[in-house]
């Protein structure tokens, strides 16, 4: 497997736990109470820094144990890297277009930032899934 696909791989589990762990607090935090009064904030934020720090140890592990496909990319590699960067980007567009509109109607700051993390989210594990089906079905 090319180094450039393991961390896909890492990209796209990561992303999708963190976001996991992130509803699960959330939604248990809310209980009766509803959910744009939820102290949101502290769970996001330690939800999106744990999950850049798992990411950041888990790219190092992958070289550890592979050294010598470390920092390895020819022209094929960057060529599905950009594609897949192109495909995730799409829902960072429709999250800045869907955030732009709740705020214009006067939407809670809580669904304008999930709204904005559902995408963020969205682009990593999509744009990461596109790698990985690029290295896998050929590109």
């Amino acid at each position: 497997m090319p180094f450039e696909e393991k961390l896909a791989w890492i990209m796209a589990a990561v992303s999708a736990v963190a976001y996991a762990v992130y509803l699960t607090l959330l939604l248990g935090q809310a209980g009766p109470t509803p959910l744009a009064e939820v102290a949101y904030v502290p769970i996001m934020l330690w939800s999106i820094g744990a999950a850049v720090v798992v990411a950041i140890v888990l790219r190092i592990v992958a070289a550890a144990l592979a050294p010598e496909d470390a920092g390895q990319k020819d022209q094929r590699d960057r060529e599905i890297n950009r594609f897949g960067d192109h495909t995730g980007q799409s829902f960072v567009v429709i999250g800045g277009i869907a955030a732009c509109v709740l705020a214009m109607a006067e939407a809670d700051q809580f669904w304008i930032a999930n709204v904005l993390y559902l995408a963020f989210v969205l682009s990593a594990v999509l744009g990461s899934l596109t790698k990985i089906a690029a290295y896998r079905k050929g590109f």
